[in-house]
């Protein structure tokens, strides 16, 4: 049913309030997490490349059984050629078929087979972790846009309730205007703060429209203008706690846990398994094999004798001086063509041998492929270490701004409340024409900006935990 859950192409009408209520569509971050997990085309296509994994590693396997084929031929023959039956040559309309079955068997090779199937097997476990490595990422990505659509929703609320104050002096410095008391400056400089505030809600909205665009490229989903799209706040963002591990630890959980370092890690041992396979190449193939042949051809004949005949052999004896010619008896035979069945049982024959083949000189094939096979390993141990130390700078630095972030929570909330004491004096001087209105226009936005320093260090605090949390393998 999340399928179907549908996003607003109009961010406004997120703060519009002009959707009906049975037009409402809340979002949690887990609704968004599983639409990402159902939708998004990255995670489909690494699925799709562990599958391929999958097919190789099968196909490898299967290579240890033995190979079964037939083979049947049937043909016509025009003009001079040999008779398949008799061997003889002959000049005529010739109509042949063949048949045979052949066997297969691997019996030893070096160990090249049973090592490349453990190869492809670690092959197919670093897919899968490739796999669960995009899927972590997506739900970091999801997770991290949702923190930043719900930080500017605050900074739109905030900027609204800027806006809102601003146009509560604005409209009773109006009435004073009209009525000529006052310092008419006071009303054109309100009126220059109040364009103030609403540029800052127009850029707040804009903001919050571009983090909602953003997640809806993660999540990959249909736009419907029509619904009013909300999202759930976290509750609790900063605990008065501080992060229970160091840097160190989040690191050591993350070799442990995380799915880019085991995917890592079976890619060395696969090319460890790829060297031991590619040095098979040195041993001789051993095989067996077993061949079942049988042959047809349209001349082939059987012949029964029907009688004898007396012939001239053309040599002449002479007796008296008379010649006489030397007769001989010769048997006569009718032929009748063999049949198709019974020339295949006639012609069947079979072969069954044992093949070796010992490598002599390749071109140094075998040694090159081995020495291939050692390169990558090289490079998939130096892309493990790149990997760790990437992933170590970035967690240290994520760490670093999450405490940052943290200490500058709990000052900002000190700062909000001295500045709101502060604006709340200068707003009753300013209303009682005690103080100017630069005094309150700078108190004003004292405040303001210490309430949006205060909510992004908030969001950053939770994103930077997040992001931790990720690289704990959570």
């Amino acid at each position: 049913m999340l399928k179907n859950i549908i996003f607003t192409v109009f961010i406004l009408s997120i703060y519009s309030g002009t959707a009906q209520n049975d037009n409402r569509v809340t979002y949690s971050l887990s609704d968004c997490i599983e639409i990402a997990l159902n939708n998004n085309l990255d995670l489909k296509s690494a699925a799709l490349k562990a599958k391929t994994s999958e097919v190789n590693f099968h196909q490898t396997r299967n290579e240890m059984l033995p190979t079964l084929n037939g083979n049947y031929d049937l043909g016509v023959s025009n003009g001079r050629s040999i008779d398949p039956y008799t061997n003889d040559i002959i000049n005529q309309k010739l109509t042949f078929s063949n048949a045979g079955l052949g066997l297969d068997a691997l019996v030893f090779n070096g160990f090249r087979l049973m090592n490349s199937i453990k190869r492809d097997r670690f092959q197919l476990k670093a897919s899968e972790m490739q796999t669960e490595e995009a899927r972590q990422d997506l739900i970091l990505a999801v997770t991290l846009a949702y923190i930043q659509i719900l930080n500017g929703k605050d900074q739109v609320e905030l900027a609204k309730s800027r806006l809102e104050t601003t146009q509560q002096q604005l409209d009773r410095l109006h009435v004073l205007y009209k009525e000529e008391v006052g310092n008419p400056a006071d009303y054109t400089d309100m009126q220059g703060q109040i364009a103030m505030d609403q540029m800052g809600v127009i850029i707040a909205r804009n903001n919050q429209q571009e983090y909602v665009l953003k997640l809806l490229q993660l999540l990959n989903t249909d736009l419907d203008p029509n619904a009013q799209v909300t999202f759930d706040s976290f509750k609790g963002l900063v605990s008065s706690e501080k992060y229970p591990l160091t840097a160190d630890q989040v690191f050591d959980e993350s070799l442990q846990n995380l799915a880019t370092f085991k995917s890592k890690q079976f890619q060395i041992n696969a090319a460890i398994f790829g060297i031991k396979a590619a040095r098979g190449n040195y041993y001789p193939n051993v095989s067996l094999f077993g061949r079942l042949n049988t042959s047809f051809s349209s001349s082939a004949q059987s012949f029964t004798e029907t009688g004898t005949i007396v012939r001239e052999t053309g040599e002449f004896v002479d007796i008296n001086n008379d010649q006489y010619p030397v007769m001989r008896n010769e048997t006569q035979f009718d032929g009748t063509s063999i049949g198709y069945a019974d020339q295949f049982n006639n012609n069947f024959n079979s072969v069954f041998g044992v093949s070796v083949q010992i490598p002599i000189l390749n071109g140094f094939r075998a040694k090159n492929r081995v020495a291939l096979q050692k390169i990558l390993k090289e490079e998939s141990l130096i892309d493990f270490e790149n990997t760790k130390l990437s992933f170590k700078q970035s967690i240290d630095q994520a760490y670093l701004k999450m405490e940052s972030a943290y200490d500058r929570y709990f000052i900002l909330q000190d700062q909000v409340k001295a500045y709101e004491e502060s604006f709340r004096v200068n707003e009753i001087r300013f209303n009682n024409g005690v103080s100017n209105v630069v005094e309150y226009i700078t108190s004003k936005n004292n405040l303001d900006s210490a309430r949006l320093n205060l909510s992004n260090a908030k969001y950053e605090y939770l994103l930077r935990v997040k992001i931790l949390d990720y690289y704990r393998g959570i």
